[in-house]
C-alpha cells in the first residue's frame, strides 16, 4: 500500500514534492495555512530548503519521515514547507533572523513563528535526538509547543527582542557624493589581504569559487597593470580546474569545497555557479590567451547543455549531491573499477599502462581520498607525467582523453543525482549571458542557439506583457518575478542584442526596465527586492549583497548604465549613479559581499567606451576575444545599421562606401573618425581606456 500524500503533492517544486509523502501535514506557503494558524491560534513551523541540499535530506529522513515526530508536529503546529529558490524573499527575511539569533545561517532553515509570522525560535538542522550540541527535534517541538500554550508572555518577549534586532539589521547605505578609482584600490587590497597564496581562492575551508570577486581582480589588473592581481586569479583558476571541485569526467563545477585545497567538494551542482564560472574562465582566456581556460569554459558550458537544459529549452536549477542515498556516489571511483574499465578495454599491456598513467595523473589510489573512494583531481603536471612514462605530451593527452571517455560512458550507466528541473528566471538569465560569452570567445554557434532558445522560452512561457514570472515548471509559470529576475534578464537581453542585434531584444529590455523602476524603486535611491505589488512580509527587504549570485541592485545598476548608452535616457544613468553611491563605500570596505557591484562600479568610473563595427567581412568579431570590460561593443552589418538607425547609440554612424569595415570608437560624447581595420580599433580603445 502506497504512502498517503500530503498537500505538497499538488506543487511543482521538486523540493516540495520530495516531502509530499511525509506523514507531516505540510502546507506550501499559502493563505489557507496562514489563515488556519490565526483561527486555531497555533504556532507555525516553517521549514525552508532546496532540492539539492544534503542536510535537508538528512533532516527529512530523520525527522519528517518519522511517524511519531509527525504526530507531534501535526498536533501542535501549522507546518509550512518553502523552496528557497521559489521564494527567496521569505528565505531572506528568516535567514537574517537566524544570523541575528545564532550567528550563522544555512539550510535547512527551521523557524518557529507566531500566527502573524513573527519568529520566536530559529535554527537550521535539528537531529532526531540530542547530539552535536543541538537539541533533539521532538524534544524541541514539545518544549516550544508547551511554552506557546502556557507562557505567551515569554514568547512575546522573544518576538519583540528578535523584531527589534531585525530592525537594527536593516541595511543603511553609507551614501557618498563623490566616487573615484580609489574605491577600487581599497577593495582590491582587501581582497588580496585574504588571498590564499598556497591553494588559491580566499580564506580557508569551506572554500567557495567567489567568481565575481575574481572577475573584479581581472578588471583591477586591466586598470593598474599590476601583475600580482592577474597572477593570483590565474593561480586560483588553475587550482580550481585541477581540484575535485571540478568534474573532470563530465565537466562543470560542484558548489564548493569542504577543504582549503579544492579537493573534496560538496557534490551538488548549481546552475548559477556554472554560469558564473564559465563567464570567469572566458574572461581569463580573453586576458591570458591561454587555451586551457577556454577549454574549461567549454566543458562547463557543454555540461550545462548536456545535463541542465529542459525539453522546453530552459535551464534547470541544480543537480543533487546524493544518488542512491549516498553523497558523491555518482562522481567517485575505486582504483579497481578504474583499472578494470581501462585495462579490460582491449586486454593489452598498453591498456594497463594507460591505467597507470590515468591513475597517476588523477591521484587515484587504493585508499582513496573520500570514504575509501577517489575524487579525481590533477596530482601532477602533463610534463612530469610524460617524463615519468617516457612519452610525449601529445601521447599522454591522447591517453587521458581516451580514458576519460571510457569513464564517462561507464558513469552514464549509474543512477544519476536527481535534477531540480524548475526554471528560475534570474539563474536562466545568468546561463544565457554565459552562453553568449561562450559564443563570443569560441565561435561555437551551439552556445548562441541555446541562448536564443532560452530567451524564446522565457518570452513565451514566463512573460505576460511587461510582467515576468520567477518560476516555470510543468507548464505552469508562477510567483511574480523579483528584482534579481528582472535585472539579470534585462542584462541577458542586452548581451544577446550585442551578438544578434535585433531591436526586439533592446525594446524588451527597455520595457522590463521601465516596469522595474516603476514597481521596485525606493525613494532612498535604490531598489527593493520585491515589487510594490508583491505579498507583504514582516519586512520588505533589499537583499543588497552579491553572494552566490549577483544582487538585484548591482545587476540593475549594470543594466541602467548599459541602457543609458543605447538610449541616452538621463533617468537611467541618474538612477544607476544613485545605486552606486548607496553601495560604493560598502563595496570598498567589504568587497566579498559586493563583487558584482565592484564590477559595475569599475564600468561606471572608467566611463564606458562605445564601439560600433559595421562589418561585411565579420573581422570585427575578433574584438569579442579581447578582454575589454569597459567597452560596449556592437558588431553589425550595414543592413543592421539601417534597421537600428532610430537608436541613439547608432546616431551619426555610417558605413563608408568601398570599405569592408567601418568602425567608430566613442567615449564621453566624442567619437573617433571612421576606422577601417581591427588594429586601428584596438589602438583607439587602448588610448581611451
Amino acid at each position: 500500500m502506497g504512502k498517503r500524500l500530503n498537500r505538497l503533492a499538488n506543487e511543482t517544486s521538486p523540493y516540495l514534492l520530495q516531502h509530499a509523502d511525509n506523514p507531516v501535514d505540510w502546507y506550501p506557503w499559502c493563505e489557507e495555512a496562514l489563515k488556519r494558524a490565526k483561527e486555531e491560534d497555533k504556532p507555525i513551523f516553517l521549514s525552508i530548503g532546496y532540492s539539492a541540499c544534503h542536510w535537508c535530506h538528512v533532516m527529512e529522513h530523520e525527522c519528517f519521515e518519522d511517524e511519531e515526530i509527525a504526530r507531534i508536529m501535526n498536533e501542535h503546529y501549522i507546518n509550512i514547507k518553502v523552496d528557497r529558490e521559489e521564494r527567496p524573499d521569505i528565505d531572506d527575511v528568516y535567514q537574517r533572523v537566524c544570523q541575528l539569533v545564532t550567528g550563522t545561517g544555512g539550510w535547512p532553515l527551521s523557524v518557529f513563528l507566531t500566527p502573524d509570522l513573527k519568529p520566536f525560535y530559529v535554527g537550521t538542522y535539528f537531529p532526531k535526538e540530542d547530539r552535536y550540541g543541538l537539541p533533539g527535534f521532538p524534544r524541541l517541538l514539545k518544549y516550544l509547543a508547551e511554552l506557546y500554550r502556557s507562557d505567551r508572555a515569554k514568547i512575546n518577549r522573544q518576538v519583540e527582542m528578535i523584531m527589534n534586532g531585525l530592525s537594527m539589521l536593516e541595511f543603511k547605505p553609507k551614501a557618498v557624493e563623490g566616487m573615484d578609482l580609489s574605491l577600487l584600490d581599497e577593495a582590491a587590497i582587501h581582497l588580496l589581504d585574504d588571498a590564499d597564496m598556497i591553494n588559491g581562492g580566499f580564506g580557508s575551508a569551506p572554500k567557495f569559487p567567489n567568481a565575481m570577486n575574481l572577475m573584479f581582480l581581472l578588471r583591477y589588473y586591466r586598470m593598474k597593470g599590476i601583475g600580482k592581481f592577474l597572477d593570483f586569479v590565474l593561480f586560483t583558476l588553475n587550482k580550481m580546474a585541477d581540484g575535485g571541485i571540478h568534474d573532470h569526467i563530465g565537466g562543470g563545477f560542484h558548489r564548493y569545497a569542504v577543504d582549503a585545497r579544492w579537493m573534496v567538494p560538496h557534490f551538488e551542482k548549481m546552475l548559477y555557479d556554472n554560469a558564473l564560472l564559465a563567464l570567469l574562465y572566458a574572461e581569463a582566456y580573453q586576458v591570458s590567451k591561454d587555451s586551457r581556460y577556454l577549454e574549461v569554459m567549454k566543458d562547463t558550458l557543454d555540461y550545462m547543455l548536456r545535463e541542465m537544459v529542459s525539453s522546453e529549452h530552459g535551464f534547470c536549477s541544480s543537480q543533487d549531491a546524493d544518488s542512491e542515498g549516498e553523497e558523491g556516489k555518482y562522481y567517485t571511483w575505486s582504483i579497481d573499477e578504474v583499472r578494470r574499465l581501462i585495462s579490460n578495454n582491449d586486454g593489452s599491456n598498453s591498456s594497463n599502462e594507460d591505467a597507470d598513467i590515468f591513475c597517476a595523473y588523477y591521484g587515484i589510489s587504493e585508499q582513496g581520498n573520500f570514504e575509501g573512494k577517489n575524487i579525481l583531481h590533477v596530482s601532477m603536471s602533463i610534463d612530469a607525467l610524460a617524463s615519468r612514462f617516457n612519452k610525449s605530451r601529445d601521447e599522454v593527452n591522447a591517453i587521458l582523453e581516451r580514458c576519460r571517455r571510457l569513464l564517462f560512458n561507464a558513469r552514464a550507466s549509474r543512477v544519476k543525482p536527481a535534477r531540480d528541473d524548475k526554471i528560475i528566471l534570474a539563474w536562466n538569465a545568468l546561463a544565457i549571458s554565459a552562453m553568449v560569452k561562450g559564443y563570443k570567445v569560441s565561435g561555437d554557434s551551439r552556445y548562441l542557439d541555446a541562448a536564443l532558445n532560452a530567451v524564446g522560452m522565457i518570452e513565451a512561457k514566463m512573460a505576460k506583457g511587461i510582467r515576468l514570472k520567477r518560476i516555470y515548471k510543468d507548464g505552469i509559470a508562477k510567483i511574480d518575478a523579483y528584482l534579481d529576475d528582472y535585472s539579470s534578464y534585462i542584462n541577458a537581453l542586452l548581451d544577446l542584442f550585442e551578438v544578434d542585434p535585433k531591436s526586439i531584444y533592446l525594446e524588451r529590455a527597455i520595457a522590463y526596465t521601465e516596469h522595474m523602476l516603476q514597481h521596485f524603486w525606493d525613494s532612498s535611491n535604490d531598489l527593493y527586492y520585491t515589487s510594490d505589488e508583491h505579498e507583504q512580509l514582516i519586512v520588505r527587504s533589499k537583499n543588497p549583497y552579491d553572494l552566490s549570485t549577483p544582487s538585484g541592485n548591482s545587476m540593475a545598476a549594470l543594466a541602467l548604465i548599459r541602457l543609458y548608452h543605447y538610449t541616452h535616457n538621463e533617468e537611467y544613468i541618474s538612477k544607476a549613479e544613485s545605486i552606486l553611491k548607496a553601495y560604493a563605500l560598502h563595496a570598498a570596505e567589504n568587497p566579498f559581499a559586493y563583487g558584482n557591484m565592484l564590477n559595475v562600479l569599475y564600468l561606471y568610473l572608467k566611463k564606458p567606451i562605445e564601439v560600433t563595427v559595421i562589418d561585411a567581412s565579420r573581422d570585427g568579431r575578433e574584438l569579442w576575444k579581447e578582454f575589454m570590460p569597459e567597452c560596449i561593443v556592437l558588431t553589425i552589418s550595414k543592413d543592421d545599421l539601417d534597421r537600428l538607425e532610430g537608436i541613439p547609440f547608432f546616431s551619426g554612424k555610417v558605413s563608408i562606401e568601398g570599405k569592408d569595415l567601418t568602425a567608430y570608437v566613442c567615449k564621453g560624447f566624442r567619437c573617433s573618425l571612421p576606422l577601417h581595420s581591427i588594429e586601428e580599433v584596438k589602438r583607439h580603445i587602448l588610448e581611451e581606456a
